[in-house]
């Protein structure tokens, strides 16, 4: 429990772009690689090992999608890597839906 707390922490501090003295903003995506992050985990039950901002693709005018991979490692040790698309609304800031898939590649 104590590796998933320090796993979270490390990923949101580095969504919000706090580093050592460079005074970056937050990018834009940092929401949706939180909502990420932790729907991955609620789906999963696992550790989130390394997190990557794919990009950002507009969808429509009223639905945009970001895209995220995560490194996990499951309960029995497996690692692998899960892709992960948040669709939204750019105007609202309304969540959409959540997919996921798979891959034991890095």
């Amino acid at each position: 429990m104590r590796m998933l707390i320090v796993t979270v922490m490390s990923v949101v501090l580095s969504l919000a772009g706090i580093t050592s003295g460079t005074g970056a903003a937050i990018p834009d995506y940092a929401k949706w690689g939180i909502i990420a992050v932790k729907e991955t985990q609620t789906k999963y039950n696992v550790d989130i090992l390394d997190y990557k901002h794919i990009g950002r693709t507009s969808l429509t005018a009223d639905q945009s999608r970001e895209q995220f991979k995560l490194w996990v490692r499951a309960k029995d040790g497996k690692q692998f890597a899960v892709y992960v698309n948040v669709d939204f609304n750019p105007s609202t800031q309304q969540l959409k839906k959540v997919q996921f898939s798979e891959s034991d590649r890095h």
